[in-house]
């Protein structure tokens, strides 16, 4: 039987070329791997040299501000951020990466952690010829993002955060699974089910969506592959209180947030900025939950360009 989701993917790759990316694969290191969806003008084509053999081009570097769209748990680069790419692309170079065990991004290292996901997601950006970028960071994606911009600063200029922490330590994710009814992470963000597609939905969203169980289905099978791995994720995403230390960060951050997100709720914004200080910003966003990109996206893309549009201008990369 044809996967209803699987087939749209044709027409996806199609609008997005029409909305100004591509997608691209970038060789982070040997067995390591990473998808990118790239502005479609710093794309070349391999050249031939005299002895007939393909070179890769080194690609042009962005001649607008870069954004990076960094996804959550449940879906990758495109489909979580389908409905923002559009709106940015005139006025900003966007890149939306696949996160490892995501997309078509693979690696063979055993390492699960933030931190190697924002190693090798700056390595490849670097590859890409990005030096300078906002990150916006959903989610597990903000986790990524948090330590992207805690690790390079020199990279990352400012933030935009949305429903998301600055790590998930022992006591925050006992306490959410507790008031969420999950037992672990796994159950949650992982389901093997419609019924537990159907529960992670209903506490991820501020309105009950209705899909007929066919398309719950079709979607279990398309977006919820490497399951191993994925678990592996999870598991290393869970440090403990006692080794959390809040880094001082230089840059500017905007906490954008669903004001009925149940996962992160509004309250952990409040206290984020408070813990990271005056040069973060919390933006509440009504009658939507943890999906407040999906939920509210023109609201949401309005809040995002105006925080991007009230960055200092940066100096052009050279």
């Amino acid at each position: 039987m044809v996967n209803l989701v699987a087939i749209q993917e044709p027409l996806i790759i199609f609008l997005m070329k029409l909305s100004g990316v591509r997608t691209h694969k970038v060789v982070i290191e040997p067995g390591t791997i990473m998808n990118f969806w790239v502005p479609n003008e710093t794309i070349q084509q391999p050249k031939k040299n005299s002895k007939t053999t393909l070179v890769t081009a080194i690609p042009p570097k962005p001649n607008k501000p870069v954004v990076i769209l960094v996804h959550g748990f449940a879906a990758e680069g495109i489909a979580t951020w389908q409905f923002q790419i559009g709106g940015l692309s005139k006025n900003y170079s966007v890149y939306v990466p696949d996160l490892l065990f995501f997309g078509g991004s693979i690696s063979d290292c055993p390492d699960r952690s933030p931190r190697f996901q924002a190693e090798c997601l700056v390595k490849g950006l670097r590859k890409l010829g990005v030096e300078r970028c906002v990150v916006v960071g959903f989610s597990y994606g903000g986790m990524v993002a948090f330590k992207m911009a805690e690790l390079y600063p020199e990279m990352v200029r400012a933030m935009v955060i949305s429903g998301s922490i600055l790590a998930m330590t022992d006591s925050i994710s006992e306490q959410t699974l507790k008031g969420l009814g999950f037992s672990s992470s796994s159950e949650l963000l992982l389901p093997d089910s419609v019924k537990g597609l159907k529960a992670l939905l209903s506490v991820a969203t501020y309105k009950n969506l209705w899909f007929p169980d066919r398309l719950h289905k079709d979607y279990l099978e398309v977006m919820f592959n490497n399951r191993k791995e994925r678990g592996e994720l999870l598991e290393g995403l869970t440090v403990s209180n006692k080794d959390t230390i809040v880094p001082e960060f230089k840059q500017r951050i905007h906490l954008l947030w669903g004001e009925n997100d149940q996962i992160f709720k509004m309250e952990l914004a409040q206290n984020m900025k408070w813990q990271l200080g005056e040069n973060t910003s919390v933006e509440g966003i009504s009658k939507a939950g943890h999906l407040v990109h999906i939920e509210r996206p023109c609201v949401y893309a309005r809040c995002l360009k105006k925080f991007l549009d009230s960055l200092p201008v940066d100096e052009p990369q050279k």
